[in-house]
């Protein structure tokens, strides 16, 4: 059966994933043979899903649903099992923010330095979040098979991603609002639903509550007190402080640079918010994140040219994310259309620690064999058509 039918229908197959779930005790992908388990979980709503069997990713067919980097390619594995919970009713992610503050009792203090920044991170930092979504969803992927992707896919698959998730112990369709494609039919419901999600921020009891909200950065502009983000799809605008937005623009320089708007890219922010004594949405930290055109991760407006001009020749690749890992070191695309290939693109000259680094990972591709494409950027795009050579650089 197809799998976009079990998505679409859920509901009309829940008898037969329940009983695969009782007698079975999973599901299986037909990819490749032989076939690979998947998890079957259920919602709080009693709705079925699938996932990717725990480190089985990998051994899916590129351009399945269910296909992963091997563990080694992404920066979820600096966490430990306390900040991501995976288990058979969904997965739990320990939030560095506090979506839930008890007023009754003092401020909790921040994580120290070296715990959450430490090889097993026991929270997840917004940035961590936000990959972890894109990687899930499989967003940070591309198969030419595919042909299209769009905010109404985005949406899609992130929404099916949060159904059985929970951060910070709330259900993730509740904590996290998800800015949904517009379409004149559905407006009315669109604004109705972030109201009902606007209701749910501040004080309600003896807590004060925040939120998150995912959504494509349309425009930024400054205001009096500070900056104005303006969401595609969304009619009511989110508001930073001059100091947050100054602080982000110095972190997250990629996305915002001028640069950055070149080549179809795109840009997509994780929020954490709040409602202001007069009843707007302002933003208490965020993280931000660069796309090309395809929604696809990217560390630079080069990569996003890189990326664009990988799909536009047909080829399949992933694009591994460091999540709040900073200082992670990856490929900046891995090629999964031929087997052990990578892709570098280099946009620095003459920095010492930058060279050093490029030389290590071009002496680490020839040790491994591997088919390596690299772009000095200051030079033409070099051949991205499809070959099969092993241990050759182009």
């Amino acid at each position: 059966m197809l799998l976009s039918v079990l998505r679409e229908n859920s509901g009309e197959y829940a008898g037969l994933f329940s009983r695969a779930k009782a007698e079975v005790g999973h599901a299986e992908c037909l990819c490749r043979t032989p076939a690979q388990r998947l998890v079957i979980r259920c919602s709080r709503a009693g709705r079925y899903h699938l996932a990717g069997w725990p480190s089985e990713g990998e051994q899916h067919e590129a351009a399945c649903s269910f296909h992963k980097l091997a563990p080694g390619l992404s920066g979820r594995e600096a966490y430990s099992a306390e900040a991501i919970r995976e288990g058979d009713n969904g997965v739990s992610i320990r939030l560095e923010a506090i979506l839930a503050r008890s007023l009754t009792e003092p401020r909790t203090a921040k994580a120290s330095v070296e715990q959450r920044e430490g090889r097993s991170r026991r929270a997840v930092g917004l940035l961590g979040l936000l990959h972890w979504l894109w990687e899930e969803s499989q967003l940070t992927a591309w198969h030419p098979r595919w042909r299209r992707r769009n905010w109404w896919i985005c949406h899609a698959r992130l929404r099916q991603q949060i159904e059985t998730c929970f951060i910070n112990q709330d259900p993730a369709n509740t904590a996290l609002y998800i800015v949904p494609p517009f379409h004149r039919d559905t407006a009315d419901q669109n604004i109705a639903a972030f109201e009902a999600f606007k209701a749910r921020l501040g004080r309600h009891g003896p807590k004060e509550h925040r939120g998150l909200i995912l959504g494509e950065i349309k425009a930024v502009t400054p205001t009096q007190y500070g900056a104005r983000y303006a969401l595609a799809h969304q009619r009511a605008p989110i508001f930073a402080s001059a100091a947050l937005d100054e602080r982000v623009r110095r972190s997250c320089r990629h996305v915002f640079a001028e640069a950055g708007t070149g080549h179809d890219a795109r840009r997509v922010g994780l929020f954490l918010v709040e409602v202001s004594r007069k009843g707007h949405v302002t933003i208490v930290d965020m993280a931000a994140m660069l796309l090309s055109r395809l929604y696809i991760p990217a560390d630079s407006s080069h990569e996003v040219a890189m990326c664009n001009a990988l799909a536009d020749h047909g080829r399949a690749f992933i694009k591994p994310v460091r999540y709040d890992g900073i200082d992670a070191v990856f490929p900046d695309f891995v090629l999964t259309d031929v087997p052990n290939a990578y892709v570098e693109v280099y946009g620095i000259r003459g920095h010492e620690d930058y060279e050093k680094r490029k030389r290590a990972k071009q002496a680490h591709y020839q040790r491994q064999g591997a088919e390596l494409i690299e772009w000095e950027v200051a030079e033409p795009m070099p051949d991205l058509s499809k070959r099969y050579g092993r241990g050759q650089t182009r």
